[in-house]
């Protein structure tokens, strides 16, 4: 009986480091989803700079900022 009961208690306790391990996994994939995220809006918006201080001067008369 006591043999049952401790392989129930491990069980238990292996299902609970497996959830903390599933935890730790989703919220490292979410902080990587976010880092890519904001990568790309900077990759986005290094694209749209002006390449030089003509384009630049060009982009303030025209009001384009």
């Amino acid at each position: 009986m006591a043999l049952v009961a401790l392989a129930v208690i491990l069980f238990l306790c292996n299902l609970r480091r497996s959830g903390e391990r599933a935890g730790r996994a989703a919220e490292r994939l979410q902080n990587l989803e976010h880092t890519d995220a904001v990568q790309r809006q900077m990759l986005e918006a290094a694209a749209r700079r002006p390449r030089d201080r003509d384009a630049l001067l060009e982009r303030l008369r025209g009001g384009g900022f």
